[in-house]
């Protein structure tokens, strides 16, 4: 599940009673009523807005968690990394666990502000957070004593549960694209 944002461009795959069962350009699909879907995509959709995806983030610091989210009126953790990227001009997967197959893996001494630390079951990666240094995450969570989107160091239960550290760029972007 996911929104698609406003001038986002989708492809119709097919339609039935007034639905159309669409893909994002990043291979989301989905459905929306055919009434929603107005004109012809914004050209300018991918146009940066931000110098680096996790000044992007932080803008978002405070936005409520909505799983499945994009927005500052709501977003999941994953939409977090989506988006942040999105506004750099740079169009990265969706989902945790398609971010972290995206991403150069790092060692921990490696890991800079911006890069990103996922967590989940060793099936597939299930969360994923931007890491801030010093052992803080920035990330949307859902948790009921801190839901949103925020800065706080590594909950031991997320630690106890990381998978991989990696690093989203341009190269990464681009490579998935293909």
């Amino acid at each position: 599940m996911t929104q698609a944002l406003a001038g986002e461009p989708l492809r119709v795959l097919e339609e039935r009673g007034g639905w159309a069962r669409v893909e994002t350009t990043y291979a989301y699909p989905g459905w929306a009523r055919r009434a929603d879907l107005g004109g012809e995509p914004d050209p300018d959709w991918l146009r940066p807005v931000a110098g680096e995806p996790l000044e992007y983030a932080r803008s978002l610091l405070g936005a409520p968690y909505e799983w499945g989210g994009m927005t500052a009126r709501g977003i999941d953790c994953s939409g977090l990394v989506h988006v942040s990227f999105r506004a750099c001009g740079l169009l990265v997967p969706r989902d945790a666990d398609q971010q972290e197959d995206a991403g150069e893996r790092l060692r921990e001494d490696e890991l800079r502000p911006g890069d990103l630390v996922t967590y989940g079951p060793p099936e597939r990666a299930d969360h994923v957070a931007f890491w801030l240094g010093a052992g803080r995450i920035l990330h949307a969570t859902g948790r009921a004593d801190a839901a949103g989107v925020v800065c706080e160091p590594e909950p031991a239960e997320l630690r106890a549960r990381r998978r991989a550290l990696v690093r989203l760029g341009a190269g990464a972007a681009l490579a998935w694209r293909r």
